[in-house]
């Protein structure tokens, strides 16, 4: 706004600069030569004179050489018809003009603008000379942001779930309210925290928490905002970032993504003096020069602890870790109802059974799930949002939006309604399959139909029955595709492409296979030159060969276990599929219901979940 003021000001000084010299150069007399009567009557007689403009006392008027204008003072009135006779005389063109009412004082008050308009211009020039001069300068100021005590108050009761991490910054907040009671028993406070988790889990939430329990200013950084292309910026940046901490202590100082700006000296490709290196270096500094009195607390949040220099995570400076791992089932609940907060809800809603629909959910997914309600209700012209609105939110965030604009052809649908019962299907007989919760031939995102499948607890360890299940599960839909059409299609990539991952992770990393407990092959290199895509094959080609072998035999045997499982339950896979033909979707119940009803006895998979559940004992 301030930018584009100052242009309209240069802009308006310009204009008005033009039109004044234009006016006065409109003006008579200016820029004339001065002549006596006796000479301009001489000069009318010799011919030299092409025009004249009368004014009152004074006539201007025009040579015909290239002598330009001139200005002469008329005796009184009476002379005036001899002077116009000669005028006539010798063929001069004359002219009558009002004379300008301004006379002296508008000459006066020319000069006056045109002063004024001077010192405007060297007024804008020098201030936007100033202007440079402050912008050069201020690249070594720290852009973070500060937030004074009361400008934001988020507590720990606006962040659910992160039980453990919310004790371990409790300490934080007894140091910043109380530092004499630590003192006392020669305790110094851990001079960096670091926060370790995933992407959405609430990290930049819990460090916003602790500044408003403890009640202290907050300054928060991007780990990206110390680089510029500019040498010894982020430096300087770094520096002024801990001056402003100091002027407002009791602080927290906060650097979102530390690996912006903290990966791993030495290791890129222009050598140990660029920029960033050196950005973590002041950083370093700053840290390890911390007084442990000086009651400033440094937080840092990253999702790639791996990449750090170890310098960051020595004691001394990020000597606390602190995990913000996914919520499991009670978190997820508690975050649903902290984003619920203040919407009208219909009384249908669970918020349990949503809680356990929604395994690997981050708490950033859960808020988006919860305003993807709030809209769909309101779309649908609703006051309150009901559970229905919810599950519909919770697959748009599982599996993208509806394009039932997308049209299939009538073979097209069929052969994915056999895909995507085939998934289902073999998915409820596996004693290890996953909940599945809905089947359907409607488009949504990039995917024309899916089988949306969660798990049926929060699970940390997978056994090597349990992966079979999956992989099963994953080929039946091309199973079912060939079992029926008597050729697969393009639509079983992806389920290949999981499959064949997780198959070789069982091999290569697990040790779940004949090959015995090893783990095959191993990530190394540089971090700037993608450690994570490059991998060390510390085994011979015979051992690769091996692998390959074992890899295709374990994926071959779960194709011909899906198989077995399809051709013996064909009919219960027709009827899947002409309910999903003439519904479109179908949930996990009624694909109970079905089985139920063609084969009596069967159990429902989470009865016989529980009952092996209750059986089997725990692990050491």
């Amino acid at each position: 706004m301030a930018r584009m003021l100052r242009l309209l000001l240069m802009l308006t000084l310009i204009a008005f600069g033009l039109s004044f010299l234009a006016q006065i150069g409109r003006l008579p007399g200016f820029q004339t030569v001065e002549l006596s009567y006796t000479e301009f009557r001489s000069a009318i007689s010799s011919g030299e004179i092409a025009e004249v403009t009368i004014s009152g006392d004074q006539a201007f008027g025009v040579f015909k050489s290239k002598r330009g204008k001139f200005r002469v003072q008329l005796p009184p009135e009476n002379v005036l018809p001899t002077l116009l006779n000669l005028l006539e005389k010798h063929d001069v063109k004359v002219h009558f003009r009002r004379r300008p009412s301004w006379g002296n004082a508008g000459n006066v008050l020319m000069f006056i603008v045109m002063v004024l308009f001077m010192f405007g211009i060297i007024w804008f020039l020098l201030r936007q000379m100033t202007q440079t001069s402050n912008q050069a300068l201020s690249f070594g100021r720290s852009r973070a942001k500060r937030y004074m005590r009361g400008q934001q108050r988020v507590t720990f009761e606006d962040v659910a779930g992160c039980d453990e991490a919310k004790e371990e910054l409790r300490e934080v907040i007894e140091f910043l309210k109380n530092p004499q009671r630590f003192q006392a028993l020669g305790a110094n406070m851990p001079k960096g925290i670091l926060l370790l988790g995933p992407p959405g889990c609430g990290k930049t939430l819990l460090a916003r928490a602790v500044a408003g329990e403890a009640d202290v200013p907050f300054i928060h950084a991007s780990g990206s905002e110390f680089v510029e292309m500019f040498v010894g910026v982020g430096a300087a940046r770094v520096r002024d970032l801990f001056e402003q901490a100091k002027a407002l202590k009791p602080c927290i100082i906060f650097i979102d993504e530390l690996d912006a700006v903290g990966r791993l000296r030495f290791a890129g490709l222009g050598g140990g003096h660029d920029e960033r290196e050196q950005t973590l270096n002041q950083l370093l500094v700053e840290m390890d020069g911390f007084d442990p009195n000086t009651g400033i607390v440094l937080m840092a949040a990253t999702n790639r602890p791996d990449v750090l220099d170890p310098a960051l995570l020595r004691p001394g400076r990020f000597d606390r870790r602190v995990v913000v791992d996914y919520p499991d089932a009670d978190a997820r609940k508690q975050i649903l109802k902290v984003h619920a907060r203040g919407k009208p809800l219909e009384n249908d809603v669970d918020f349990e059974v949503l809680a356990k629909l929604t395994p690997g959910f981050s708490g950033a997914d859960l808020a988006n799930m919860v305003n993807e309600a709030a809209i769909l209700a309101a779309r649908k012209g609703k006051d309150k949002i009901s559970m229905a609105d919810f599950e519909e939110a919770l697959e748009k965030v599982a599996a993208g939006p509806e394009r039932k604009s997308r049209r299939l052809s009538d073979r097209e649908k069929r052969i994915l309604a056999y895909h995507e019962a085939g998934h289902a299907l073999v998915s409820k007989l596996l004693p290890h399959g996953q909940q599945v919760r809905k089947v359907t031939v409607i488009p949504r995102g990039l995917a024309l139909g899916y089988t949306l499948q969660f798990p049926w607890e929060d699970k940390h360890l997978w056994t090597r029955n349990e992966l079979l299940d999956q992989v099963t599960s994953l080929l039946a839909g091309r199973v079912a595709e060939e079992t029926v059409f008597g050729e697969a299609t393009t639509g079983a990539q992806n389920d290949l492409e999981h499959a064949t991952e997780m198959v070789r992770k069982m091999v290569c990393e697990f040790g779940m296979s004949t090959l015995g407990p090893m783990t095959l092959g191993r990530r190394t290199g540089p971090i700037f030159l993608g450690r994570d895509l490059v991998e060390d094959r510390n085994y011979s080609e015979a051992m690769a060969n091996e692998i390959d072998r074992e890899v295709k035999k374990i994926i071959s045997e779960c194709y011909e276990r899906a198989k077995r499982l399809l051709e013996d339950n064909r009919d219960i896979l027709e009827q899947i599929v002409r309910r999903l033909m003439e519904k479109e979707s179908i949930t996990g119940d009624e694909i109970d219901q079905i089985i139920m009803e063609m084969r009596p006895g069967w159990q429902p998979q989470q009865v016989a979940a529980q009952a092996q559940s209750s059986q089997s004992s725990p692990a050491n």
